[in-house]
């Protein structure tokens, strides 16, 4: 017998997604690494986040804060009672990225679809590149709520010196050392290699099914428990290039496994491979 999900609501399926298009309580959000992708077809009624140019401030390495969340929130038609849907490319990497975000917000009336934009076209699903419009909604935004979910460079630094668990969710090779950067994308690298002092390694992806889809809690344990020597009882934080990955670790770790604790560091290697002092490993 496969065990629940911690928190499966936070989950939705193509085939619920297919059920609700119409549904004016709901806003499909499709969020991708490639931008341009929302252009060559979407699902219906699905509105777009561009995770460079809608979630982050434009003249500081920060999140929108809470007007500008309010005037995005409020162009794509969500308010504080709508239930937003997330999905996107590469295994929902930058749709748990826009997920994590809106938490930061507190907006809990959201959820992942299961799979992506992959499986939802995998399994013959329709596109349009009819982009919806929505009357514009009021959203009242509180503070970003970061002490919850975020780790900022200092506090990990700290964690890291009190030798609490940090794992780092970039590919083998960034975490030996041999890559500055991602695979096939070289622009992005750092002055150091390597990986925080302590951190273990467990890359992102591995919690993805072929199909894009979560594996299951089991699976999910034997990689995050067994392999990497995770347990719910700890204060986590997980890192990679600039907290897009490692916002799909969060994801994991906080709604399927049900850790309570567990912060996602968005500085991540691009601030800590950079930063004089900070301590690294290969």
């Amino acid at each position: 017998m496969t065990t629940p999900y911690a928190h499966p609501e936070a989950l939705v399926s193509t085939e619920w997604v297919a059920q609700h298009l119409d549904d004016p309580h709901i806003r499909l959000v499709e969020s991708n690494e490639d931008v341009l992708l929302y252009n060559t077809g979407h699902i219906q009624n699905a509105v777009k986040i561009d995770w460079v140019s809608d979630l982050n401030d434009p003249t500081i390495r920060d999140y929108i804060g809470p007007k500008q969340f309010e005037a995005l929130a409020g162009r794509l038609g969500i308010d504080n009672d709508t239930f937003v849907v997330f999905y996107g490319d590469k295994n929902n990497w930058w749709a748990t990225y826009a997920f994590w975000v809106f938490q930061l917000f507190g907006h809990t009336k959201a959820a992942v679809m299961n799979g992506g934009r992959k499986k939802w076209v995998e399994e013959g699903r329709p596109l349009t590149r009819e982009v919806p419009s929505f009357p514009f909604a009021a959203y009242h935004a509180p503070q970003r709520q970061d002490y919850k979910i975020r780790a900022l460079f200092a506090q990990t630094l700290a964690h890291q010196a009190a030798g609490l668990p940090l794992i780092d969710v970039r590919s083998p090779k960034e975490f030996s050392g041999e890559l500055l950067h991602m695979p096939e994308y070289p622009q992005e690298g750092t002055l150091r290699g390597g990986h925080i002092k302590g951190a273990r390694s467990m890359p992102w992806a591995r919690a993805a099914n072929e199909d894009g889809t979560f594996k299951s809690v089991e699976e999910l344990k034997d990689l995050y428990e067994g392999e990497a020597g995770l347990s719910a009882d700890q204060n986590i934080i997980a890192y990679c290039r600039i907290g897009e990955r490692s916002s799909h670790t969060w994801f994991v770790l906080t709604y399927l496994l049900g850790y309570p604790n567990v912060r996602n560091y968005d500085g991540s290697w691009t601030e800590w491979g950079n930063v004089v002092g900070a301590p690294i490993e290969k």
